[in-house]
């Protein structure tokens, strides 16, 4: 997924950095991905790592992370994936406020796209619920359509809006393909908590931090993931159709620099490590500042594409580069 915030490009550069710290063997480890988003760096660390623990406050997040980080077994998934790919669509809550042809004034989807989320989301949940299909074959499939829905939706990279006219990755008919994970001995814990919270109740080894860096609220940029995700009743407010969804003290200036500390105080991990970037809403300086208090202090910087879901014209940045900055505690 074309993701704000994802670290996949810079994954290589996380894991030679932790390396690089902690040692090569990470084989008796517990890495914790706090803030895991779609669990690119849980991902990475899965096959090392003795444990994985991975958390995100947004449902869309959990589902992927219960699927990519605590599905570890093999599954015979084929037969489902099949299955589904063959249901005819239905009108059913996506399609009738979130299409077009619903009178909904809404487009995230065609319509035809829009009927397919709907039968296959409600399939899913009848086999979960009269037990033909297990917790992990659920998350599975759960993740296969998160991923699926997301390419032929009709919007800039986010859901913050849909775009006036289907635009041709929109135009293409839903196929549902399998969100295939890492097979390994260990087994995983994935967690849909405040982060805050969690923080008090684990402890490990390795201690990775992707938190928001600015003012963008994820819950409003991915609504329509924990829409599917969710697949609950609710009214749909404005134009775009919005959620209520949660609103993260670490988007507000006011409130991150507190909560950031309140975190590594309460953190039980041995090192920490800590992506931010040079346009977030917590200086490089007060982010050392804080973390000093707690222990030996690093820095680790690179730079890399910013994300951009809009055309390079209309953007309020107009830089194309930006500098990731990993903070490195050992406590």
């Amino acid at each position: 997924m074309n993701y704000i915030g994802s670290k996949y490009k810079l994954s290589t550069f996380i894991a030679s950095t932790v390396h690089q710290t902690v040692g090569e063997d990470l084989s008796d480890k517990v890495f914790c991905d706090l803030f895991a988003g779609t669990g690119i760096v849980g991902r990475t660390f899965k096959p090392e790592a003795k444990t994985i623990i991975a958390n995100d406050l947004e449902y869309y997040s959990y589902i992927l992370n219960k699927n990519y980080i605590e599905n570890h077994k093999e599954l015979n998934a084929q037969q489902y994936i099949d299955q589904l790919n063959q249901l005819e669509g239905r009108a059913g809550f996506i399609f009738s406020n979130y299409c077009k042809g619903s009178g909904s004034n809404r487009q995230y989807f065609s319509d035809d796209n829009g009927k397919k989320i709907d039968a296959i989301r409600a399939q899913i949940e009848t086999w979960h619920q009269s037990n033909t299909i297990d917790d992990s074959m659920y998350y599975f499939l759960l993740a296969s359509l998160l991923e699926s829905a997301d390419k032929v939706a009709n919007t800039a990279s986010v859901y913050g809006a849909f775009l006036k006219n289907l635009k041709k990755t929109a135009q293409k008919s839903l196929e549902l393909q399998p969100a295939n994970f890492e097979i390994t001995q260990n087994a995983h814990k994935v967690y849909n908590q405040d982060s805050n919270t969690l923080i008090k109740n684990i402890e490990g080894d390795i201690l990775y931090l992707d938190p928001p860096y600015n003012a963008r609220q994820y819950g409003a940029n991915y609504h329509m993931l924990n829409t599917i995700a969710k697949y609950d009743t609710f009214v749909p407010a404005g134009k775009t159709g919005l959620r209520s969804y949660n609103r993260s003290t670490y988007c507000k200036k006011g409130e991150v620099a507190a909560s950031f500390e309140n975190l590594i105080k309460e953190a039980k991990f041995d090192y920490i490590f800590l992506s931010y970037n040079n346009e977030g809403l917590m200086s490089a300086e007060e982010i050392k500042r804080i973390l000093k208090k707690y222990g030996k202090y690093d820095l680790s910087t690179t730079a890399y594409q910013r994300f951009k879901a809009d055309k390079t014209e209309n953007r309020n940045h107009k830089a194309t580069v930006t500098k990731e900055y990993l903070h490195i505690l050992e406590k």
